[in-house]
């Protein structure tokens, strides 16, 4: 019956579209809808359908958080283009000879293809919405800590990504991030609340919700 209502009261608002259509429909339904209305601006205004949201993955290349990172975004239907580095060790290495010229010297091998590299990641880091950055445990993520700098400098918001062990060593660069993960599923997870408004079931067992708790006050 509700159903029947609401598409003979959507008929009259096919001129509107969206989030706009649906709120008129279920207001004209019943002055009951007014809550449902009001829950309805709550998320139409968290959820942003025709924006596409640019997303840096920066940090370390030797295990698969960003496949994990795509497939995530890709099975919630994200509207977000991800990015990175040159994930190819070798090729970041190698590039700048290659392209331009051996070098005997070490130094200069280096610094052509670092600033070789530095036109993409400067280009994508500049062009993200978010930058996301991941610090594992195996090696030293120079590169990882410079752009996390970087992009703090030009107000990017950062998202870290980094395993339990690492939060005292990285409690600098913690502290300028907007969220600090540990797992590549809660990166997806803050990227569909962002976007969306969604939350998935929550990480803690028994958790109450702060109206709860104020209730219980």
């Amino acid at each position: 019956h509700i159903q029947v209502m609401l598409r003979n009261a959507a008929a009259k608002f096919v001129g509107l579209s969206g989030a706009a259509a649906l709120r008129q429909t279920v207001s004209s339904v019943t002055p009951r809808a007014a809550s449902f209305t009001a829950f309805l601006n709550r998320r139409w205004m968290a959820y942003t359908p025709d924006r596409m949201w640019n997303v840096y993955l920066s940090g370390e290349i030797h295990s698969d958080w960003r496949e994990l990172i795509a497939e995530g975004v890709s099975s919630k239907q994200l509207p977000v283009d991800l990015s990175s580095p040159n994930t190819s060790h070798e090729d970041s290495d190698d590039c700048g000879a290659i392209i331009l010229g051996d070098e005997d010297k070490r130094p200069n091998y280096d610094n052509k293809g670092a600033r070789m590299n530095a036109l993409r990641t400067k280009t994508l880091l500049e062009e993200a919405d978010i930058v996301v950055v991941r610090f594992g445990d195996k090696y030293r993520q120079w590169n990882a800590a410079f752009e996390a700098g970087y992009a703090s400098a030009i107000n990017k918001p950062l998202i870290i990504l980094h395993p339990p062990a690492l939060e005292h060593p990285l409690k600098e660069v913690n502290a300028f991030a907007s969220v600090v993960c540990e797992e590549p599923e809660q990166v997806v997870q803050t990227l569909e609340y962002v976007i969306t408004g969604r939350l998935p079931p929550p990480r803690t067992p028994g958790f109450t919700p702060m109206v709860d708790r104020l209730k219980a006050k």
